[in-house]
Order: structure tokens, then sequence, then C-alpha cells
């Protein structure tokens, strides 16, 4: 495999997890370790659809900076704004390498105490387990349209 590869800064793969009693959730070692050789080693969350996404704080100033540019007055704009970028925190790392996710995240959300955790490239997903095996089935389902769709972008 070529070295090029390998130091590309990317989430990829999916860890199943836990989340503590108080909130608290361990990343799994390789979306740590993206954090810590190509980031702040720090995470803001925020919700999208049924699930939380995490975004390193560089990438996460990358969509700040566009959403800065989006209407004041448009109501789609508004109300992304309003959900996401404000819903966001701020998690840091204790020094046993868990986030503490806010009450009001993990309710949004619906997590419980088994969830999973999704490579997205730039960011990852947290999934209660039971929505993600939910979401899964979907894909599946809808597997055929979707792989038309991203022949059609040439991927």
């Amino acid at each position: 495999m070529e070295q090029g590869i390998l130091e590309s800064p990317k989430f990829r793969g999916r860890s199943a997890a836990k989340i503590d009693a108080k909130g608290r959730l361990r990343i799994p070692t390789k979306f740590r370790e993206v954090l810590q050789k190509h980031y702040s080693d720090a995470l803001f969350v925020s919700r999208m659809g049924d699930a939380l996404v995490a975004y390193p704080p560089e990438k996460w100033n990358e969509l700040e900076a566009k959403a800065e540019n989006l209407s004041q007055v448009h109501p789609d704009h508004r109300s992304f704004i309003r959900r996401f970028i404000s819903g966001a925190e701020l998690c840091e790392f204790d020094s046993q390498g868990r986030i503490l996710i806010p009450s009001m995240l993990r309710e949004d959300a619906r997590l419980n105490q088994e969830v999973v955790l999704v490579g997205m490239l730039t960011c990852f997903e947290i999934w209660d387990k039971t929505a993600y095996e939910a979401q899964d089935a979907q894909d599946r389902q809808n597997a055929a349209r979707i792989n038309e769709s991203m022949a059609s972008i040439g991927i």
C-alpha cells in the first residue's frame, strides 16, 4: 500500500461503542489517531438527521466559514444555522480518550448505551445502534438507486 493512502486524514470504517451512564463515549483508536496526527484533538458534535456528526475543529471551522455566506433571510438557510450550527458543542477528550456528549445532543439523537460510529471521510457519525440498523436496512433496499446516483457523478 502506498504511504500516501495511510497518511490521508480521513475517517473510515465503522465501530461499535458504548456510552456510559454519564454520557461519555470512548472514540475508537482509528478515529482518534486521525485527530491526533492531522487535527486538533477535540471534536465539534452536532445533530444531522437521526445521528450526531463529529468534526475536527479545523473541518468545523471550514463548514462555519461557508455557513457565514448563507442568507440571513432565506428560511432554509436560517433553519440550517439554527438546527445544525447553533446545536454544535465542542467536546474535548479526557485522559481516557472519551468525550462527554451533552445530554441535549444525546436526547436529540435518541442515543442509548449502544452506538455505532461511522466514518464519513471528513467527519464521523454517531448513531444509536437500533437507528443505525434501521438506516442500514433502508440503504440496502435503495442500493440500486444509490449506485446509479453515484455512477451518474462518476463514482
